[in-house]
């Protein structure tokens, strides 16, 4: 299968939302960050892509038409050189929301105190799984909070530079025909209007709010898709 819709948008900003809303209007399946922690063996390909520039596209999009946050929108520029065809979608939203969504949730993924630590230790020892998930999101720290953000998440000021900065940068690289700069609060009246479809009866599906993130995420890194 083809890639047909590109997310450039930083993770938190509505992309399980979009995700969950393209398979309803445009897409079979869209990858996203849930698919790599449930399948953690793919690391390889996300590995190979940014040391490299390219990769086994489809052996990794085997099955997928779609692809939305991270590991794929650092990347939104070699996607586009890939499948020259496909929209890209640039989700946004309001900047301190998304700051502290991410700080709440993403930023402090993993174990937090000295028994959780202690937990996640013997997990590590123990099960192979752990290991290769944990690997994914160490993956994703590193390409996130320290190469994307400097290592100043910290730094409001910091992350909102680069954030706007990013923004500006995809406006730049990508055709005003093929882009949608996107805020799922707006509905599916200008999602619909991009991809030339009708707007379902249903009402938009916002999903994975950070009050149900801590749920979710022991769930896929036991290979439970949510």
């Amino acid at each position: 299968m083809s890639i047909k819709i590109i997310g450039a948008g930083f993770p938190r900003t509505g992309t399980t939302t979009l995700k969950r809303s393209l398979e309803i209007l445009y897409c079979d399946r869209v990858y996203h960050m849930k698919e790599l922690l449930v399948n953690p063996v793919q690391l390889k390909y996300w590995k190979e892509l940014s040391e490299t520039g390219t990769t086994q596209w489809d052996e990794l999009y085997n099955g997928f038409d779609g692809t939305v946050d991270f590991p794929g929108y650092p990347w939104y520029k070699e996607h586009m050189k890939r499948y020259p065809d496909a929209k890209v979608i640039l989700t946004v939203r309001d900047f301190d929301a998304w700051y502290k969504s991410v700080d709440s949730t993403v930023y402090r993924a993993g174990p937090q105190t000295p028994g959780e630590k202690i937990k996640m230790m013997f997990k590590l020892v123990t099960t192979p799984r752990i290991r290769k998930v944990v690997a994914c999101i160490k993956f994703f720290k590193k390409t996130f909070f320290v190469g994307e953000m400097g290592g100043q998440f910290e730094n409001k000021e910091h992350a909102k530079m680069v954030w706007e900065k990013h923004i500006e940068s995809v406006k730049v690289h990508v055709p005003n025909d093929k882009l949608l700069v996107y805020d799922v609060l707006d509905g599916w009246a200008p999602l619909c209007k991009f991809l030339g479809v009708e707007e379902p009866a249903e009402p938009l599906p916002h999903l994975n709010k950070k009050e149900n993130f801590k749920e979710m995420l022991p769930k896929l890194m036991k290979g439970q898709m949510v």
